[in-house]
């Protein structure tokens, strides 16, 4: 969807999403963590997205979460994602990165 600034978003952020503030960081791999959103930035026609951050959940407390990665191809950006998943012996899908993908283009 374009913005009013002309750029395109998925998933835009919900009003208030950063009231609460992320003060721990964990790795991917922490036990229950469960990520609530992967935001990825980009310029159009440049061929990677950028990491601009991370969250996620454990036990209803909001933390960034540290990635193995700080950029994704724009071609085949999920099957990326799982491929770094598996080195690191997480389930992507399990986690939920898969699908709080947020992207501004």
């Amino acid at each position: 969807m374009a913005t009013p600034y002309g750029v395109f978003e998925t998933s835009p952020i919900e009003p208030g999403y950063h009231d609460e503030p992320c003060v721990r960081h964990v790795c991917w791999s922490a036990d229950r963590l469960r990520v609530t959103r992967l935001r990825l930035l980009s310029d159009p026609g440049y061929p990677m997205w950028d990491v601009s951050y991370c969250h996620g959940e454990i036990d209803g407390e909001k933390v960034n979460v540290i990635l193995p990665f700080s950029q994704l191809p724009k071609r085949g950006m999920k099957r990326a994602i799982v491929k770094h998943a598996q080195e690191a012996h997480v389930f992507a899908k399990g986690l939920g990165i898969l699908h709080n993908i947020s992207t501004l283009n």
